[in-house]
């Protein structure tokens, strides 16, 4: 005799079709994700709770948010957090750096040496936002969208352009930053 399988009473998740909350309803539901997050100690709640947000929005890019029709769409989008924030506080609680972690009260004390930002990298990263600032606006959307996520195709799709333009227009962009700053640097 064959056994029923497990949760054969409803349909799997990945039958319900795939929705896409926008960021601004998922920043809604907060609450939720505080209130499953308050048995962490204050000093990281916040940590956590930006973890959640961020494997919320991933998960919601991904396609992987698909809610029960049935379920009214805030419901489903409270119940999916509070899932996450769950998951993610559980993790929080059983991993070893929460169970060991000791806080000193002048951890810098501890230090040999002394420790602090770069003084030459601050002043090349000072360089090249200054010089970013002297492009145009187009040029200066070329660059940035190398530290999007998404590929230079989507961001050619997402303005409307062709791709080798985006392609085009980033090699023109960087060639023109790389000549300010050797200007600068002269």
């Amino acid at each position: 005799m064959k056994r029923p399988r497990k949760g054969a009473g409803r349909p799997p998740a990945a039958r319900h079709p795939r929705k896409k909350p926008p960021i601004t309803a998922i920043l809604a539901e907060r609450g939720i994700i505080v209130a499953t997050l308050a048995g962490i100690p204050k000093r990281d709640r916040r940590d956590v709770e930006a973890e959640v947000l961020l494997n919320a929005w991933n998960a919601v890019r991904r396609g992987l948010y698909r809610p029960d029709p049935r379920d009214k769409p805030r419901d489903a989008l409270r119940k999916w957090l509070h899932g996450i924030a769950w998951r993610l506080a559980s993790h929080y609680v059983h991993s070893a750096w929460s169970r060991r972690a000791l806080l000193h009260p002048e951890p810098l004390g501890l230090l040999h040496e002394p420790v602090g930002i770069d003084m030459h990298a601050q002043i090349e990263a000072r360089e090249v936002l200054d010089a970013m600032a002297g492009l145009p606006d187009w040029q200066r959307d070329a660059l940035l969208s190398v530290d999007s996520p998404e590929s230079l195709v989507a961001y050619a799709k997402r303005r409307r352009m062709n791709p080798n333009t985006a392609a085009s227009r980033l090699r023109i962009a960087r060639e023109a930053l790389a000549l300010k700053l050797r200007r600068w640097r002269r």
